[in-house]
């Protein structure tokens, strides 16, 4: 499912609320997620799962290609892990 199919759905199901709002409901959850994950923060969805961000260390990696050692510098990178709800539903438990 991509963002427009989000918006779609929630519209969909919700003909009270005008597509435009719908959207600006959307982008702002998303906006709010990444803003918290820039802080360092975690953001916990019950039932769904918890976004964190994880501290890559710099390293020594290889090009492929060449065979040649390469300097990888340090980088943080987003973590996702699932909420029981969505482990037991993916896995036919609920």
């Amino acid at each position: 499912m991509i963002r427009s199919e989000l918006i779609q759905k929630i519209a969909d199901e919700n003909p009270h609320l005008y597509h435009r709002d719908v959207e600006r409901i959307v982008a702002t959850v998303f906006d709010e997620i990444i803003e918290a994950m820039a802080r360092g923060d975690r953001v916990e969805l019950r039932g769904f799962g918890a976004f964190s961000v994880k501290k890559r260390d710099a390293r020594i990696g290889r090009n492929p290609r060449t065979g040649e050692p390469v300097q990888v510098e340090e980088k943080h990178v987003p973590f996702f892990k699932t909420g029981k709800l969505l482990r037991d539903r993916l896995n036919g438990k609920a």
